[in-house]
């Protein structure tokens, strides 16, 4: 595991744009899987850029996303699918028949569930999957005390996730109580990791990532056992690590 520091959210998420770049550059049909919520947005930004301004194709990749609501059609401006096409998918060359975004609208959700896994699987398997990682430590809906085995799945939001996204709807009665998610055993089964947090209030949840025990009740932890895994954060989510880093690319090697 590489955690990278860098001084402000741009640098983190043009960081992250860089590997993703150089990863499209070698192999054009690159399986890429994707996060919504703020914290991507900078690395998306910069993709874009990157697509206009440098030529970075995307015809040929495959993109899976992590998770999205159960209950909220593809079109409800607070759906994941709302989400990527407006944040990313329309501004580059992506093939729509290669998007892949959980159903949250599907009438058999399990049934989704083990197709969207296969899915996965007949597509090679995801070679860079990016991740943000919430205030305690749950990554994509895998809540604290998900199976750190776990599949693409519904799971129960907790009530501290659903006030955490109660902001993005107009009431919080909205939000939905279940989502769809790629599980934790899912996400570790990705070539490739990078992780993305940004701001003081992700600093408790990366040290307990990086420096924490493994455990399911902080499901990021599980990061620590992954090949290759890149922590970039900002300096303000980086002042719970124990140690000094560096502006660079080797800022410290776990």
């Amino acid at each position: 595991m590489l955690v990278i520091v860098k001084d402000s959210y741009d640098l983190m998420s043009n960081e992250a744009a860089k590997i993703v770049a150089d990863r499209l550059r070698k192999k054009p049909n690159l399986v890429l899987g994707l996060a919504t919520g703020s914290t991507p947005l900078g690395l998306y930004k910069e993709l874009i850029r990157m697509h206009r301004e440098e030529g970075l194709d995307f015809t040929k990749v495959t993109t899976f996303n992590l998770d999205e609501y159960v209950g909220i059609p593809p079109e409800h401006d607070q759906s994941y699918h709302y989400f990527m096409w407006e944040n990313l998918f329309k501004h580059i060359n992506v093939d729509p028949r290669y998007v892949h975004i959980p159903m949250g609208m599907a009438k058999d959700v399990d049934l989704f569930c083990e197709w969207y896994e296969k899915r996965i699987v007949d597509c090679g398997g995801i070679d860079l999957q990016i991740l943000g990682i919430g205030a305690n430590g749950h990554i994509a809906f895998n809540e604290p005390g998900s199976s750190l085995g776990s599949r693409t799945r519904i799971k129960t939001l907790t009530g501290t996730t659903r006030m955490d996204n109660a902001r993005f709807f107009k009431n919080p009665n909205e939000v939905p109580k279940y989502a769809i998610t790629m599980g934790v055993g899912t996400i570790m089964d990705a070539k490739e990791i990078i992780m993305l947090a940004n701001k003081a209030s992700k600093a408790d949840a990366i040290k307990a990532s990086v420096e924490g025990p493994i455990t399911a009740m902080c499901p990021a932890s599980i990061i620590q056992l992954h090949q290759t895994a890149f922590v970039i954060v900002d300096k303000e989510a980086s002042t719970k690590l124990i140690g000094l880093y560096n502006d660079s690319w080797e800022s410290k090697v776990f």
